[in-house]
């Protein structure tokens, strides 16, 4: 029996499923991998609902064979394992370069339809899942999906023998299709608590990748990194940088500094204390952290958020508790979906604006439209940018390239600097420089803060 996703949809027209998945319905493919061979067919096709099926045939003996040289050798272990017939890693290695494109959210052919969330139904036979069912629950029930995990008996002739570690997993709930994929590429290695190959440093920018802006704010992130890094020493890293990512300060622990984000946050807030700001807009919200600690503030008669994600704007409001607020807080809070690359009319009238770690997501070829919209047409009375300072990033432990994947650049301090003095110049504003967390005598602070004043 073959490792076996179905992945399917009742979204009209259901046979559109085919362009997300860059596989068409009326053929099967074939995808050749280094411990086997993975399948794709549509074994229902029609507008009203289209399955997808993912197969994947493994080679015990090429996988045996293809094992590093110091690897332990368990004797018969490495020919009778689970791995033929259950949803391991290598379902997940398989999911990911067979899907690489729908993974990554683009199709030409349906664009819009890639960005929206779709109903979807996946289920996988067998799934190998290490703490009970109640596992999958708590992985998979925060991100917004409906959990059937049925434990399978050890054998069914023989009840009294009691469940395997098996679980038959069915995953129903309205999601964008990219985001599904991602979520299986990461929690089925980490419901098996196991890799079935080799794990490189580059294993942590995999996971931040494939975690995209979900896994950060996941109650069980910690679980999650610790399972998808097992036995290579990384998971401290991974945490680390999850917190770069995350604006939710994790749970204090006694004696250790404030992490980066919190001070970060701390920093932008005492800095509008200091400037006397009365309205403040947050450009990149995100989920809505710093807006709830600016509504915390009776002193702020004005706080907006604007995000370019619905989802994270759809999160910030379950969050802020929009629907229950009393009207006298409802009149001082406005979200809503915008772009720092378009003119818009609702980011004008504010006393400060803030860009938190927002410009680095930004292509380089970009900026020049959103210092236009913010500085040039916005223009709000005082404008704080908070952005990594690349000069720190050797003191990152096993970090490769930059600090997030998102991230199309990380300026360094003299690069910001340029950046900063050219913007103000043009826009009629001063900037001041300051740095944020513990400074390196020789590369700077690990963020940087502009303090933009209009003149």
């Amino acid at each position: 029996m073959p490792v076996l996703l179905t992945i399917s949809t009742t979204h009209a027209p259901a046979r559109d499923l085919g362009y997300l998945l860059h596989k068409h319905p009326d053929r099967v493919q074939e995808f050749k991998q280094s411990f086997g061979a993975a399948t794709v067919l549509f074994p229902e096709a029609s507008d009203e609902r289209t399955t997808a099926a993912l197969l994947l045939d493994v080679d015990p003996v090429r996988l045996a064979r293809s094992r590093p040289r110091n690897a332990p050798d368990f004797s018969l272990a490495q020919y009778v394992n689970d791995r033929s017939y259950a949803a391991s890693s290598l379902l997940a290695v398989a999911l990911g370069d067979v899907f690489t494109t729908a993974r990554s959210g683009r199709c030409n052919a349906r664009q819009e339809l890639a960005d929206s969330a779709i109903p979807l139904e996946l289920e996988l036979p067998v799934l190998p899942c290490r703490g009970s069912a109640d596992v999958a629950h708590r992985l998979f029930e925060p991100l917004g999906w409906t959990v059937a995990a049925e434990p399978l008996p050890l054998d069914e002739r023989f009840p009294e023998w009691g469940d395997s570690r098996y679980v038959r997993l069915r995953l129903t709930g309205t999601v964008r299709l990219a985001d599904a994929l991602n979520q299986l590429y990461v929690l089925l290695p980490v419901l098996d608590e196991s890799k079935h190959y080799w794990q490189a440093a580059d294993e942590v920018d995999k996971l931040l990748r494939s975690g995209g802006d979900w896994l950060a704010t996941h109650p069980e992130r910690e679980l999650v990194t610790r399972r998808y890094l097992a036995r290579t020493g990384l998971t401290r890293v991974a945490l680390a940088r999850l917190a770069e990512v995350d604006d939710e300060p994790p749970a204090p622990v006694e004696d250790r500094p404030a992490p980066l984000n919190v001070r970060r946050r701390d920093a932008v807030l005492a800095t509008l204390a200091e400037l006397k700001a009365a309205s403040v807009i947050d450009l990149g919200c995100g989920q809505g952290q710093l807006v709830a600690a600016l509504l915390q503030d009776p002193s702020y008669a004005k706080v907006a958020g604007m995000e370019v994600s619905s989802r994270a704007l759809r999160q910030a409001a379950r969050a802020l508790r929009v629907d229950d607020m009393g009207e006298r807080q409802a009149d001082r809070l406005e979200l809503f979906q915008g772009s720092l690359t378009y003119e818009d009319p609702r980011l004008a009238g504010y006393d400060a604006a803030v860009l938190m770690e927002v410009v680095e997501h930004v292509d380089p070829s970009r900026l020049g439209t959103l210092e236009h919209v913010v500085f040039g047409t916005a223009r709000p009375g005082a404008v704080l940018v908070t952005t990594p300072n690349a000069d720190y990033n050797p003191r990152y432990e096993q970090l490769v390239g930059v600090r997030h994947p998102d991230h199309r650049f990380e300026w360094s301090r003299a690069e910001f600097a340029a950046w900063a003095d050219g913007v103000a110049e043009r826009h009629g504003y001063t900037v001041e420089l300051r740095g944020i967390g513990d400074a390196d005598p020789d590369l700077g602070a690990p963020t940087q803060l502009g303090v933009f004043r209009r003149g």
